[in-house]
């Protein structure tokens, strides 16, 4: 670093420093701010049945892959995913469903929960349904992932590795955090008819 060459700067973090190059492309970088990049779409499917001993009870699935292998709380999640522009929310959340889960979503009616920014860069629509599915039977899709890192060897891991039915309460412990609010918003759905 040193100098006053062209694509140098005299010391870290020197916006300002007038020999410092900015890159092309980046139009608002003068000010220090960069266009904001548009957030990922996903779409899920909620689904959830009336328990034999009370309570509501939501299916949900633990995410598969080397990352969440040992984490139980905060690693299972709506079963859901990315869409392109252009299409329907409902279609892309029922196929997703049926590629997580190895099933067709097994109801006709849906509610529709909305959406939530479930990070800075994700937006997640999700519809409820009623119905019933065992879990035992849920086939994932997989992903490829070089595993371990830099290893040049690269594994299929199952995208939702488990599946189960667990209580609202229970739910809340498992769910990654950005989903949680789903949860309320279906007992509100419910509580209203």
């Amino acid at each position: 670093m040193g100098g006053g060459g062209r694509g140098s700067c005299r010391a870290a973090g020197a916006v300002n420093a007038p020999d410092v190059v900015r890159a092309p492309g980046f139009p608002n970088a003068h000010r220090g701010k960069l266009r904001a990049v548009p957030a990922t779409k996903s779409a899920g499917v909620l689904l959830y049945r009336y328990a034999a001993e009370g309570g509501l009870e939501v299916l949900i699935g633990h995410m598969g892959g080397p990352f969440w292998a040992r984490k139980d709380a905060g690693g299972w999640s709506i079963p859901k995913g990315e869409h392109a522009p252009g299409e329907q929310p409902l279609d892309v959340a029922r196929r997703e469903f049926a590629e997580e889960l190895g099933s067709p979503v097994p109801a006709t009616e849906f509610l529709d929960l909305g959406e939530l920014r479930t990070s800075s860069a994700k937006l997640l629509t999700v519809f409820a349904a009623e119905g019933d599915l065992d879990p035992a039977g849920a086939r994932s899709n997989t992903f490829d992932l070089e595993w371990p890192p830099r290893s040049g060897r690269i594994q299929q891991f199952p995208e939702i590795d488990r599946a189960g039915w667990f209580l609202v309460a229970e739910a809340r412990e498992k769910l990654v955090k950005g989903q949680v609010a789903f949860l309320d918003r279906l007992l509100a759905r419910l509580a209203n008819g």
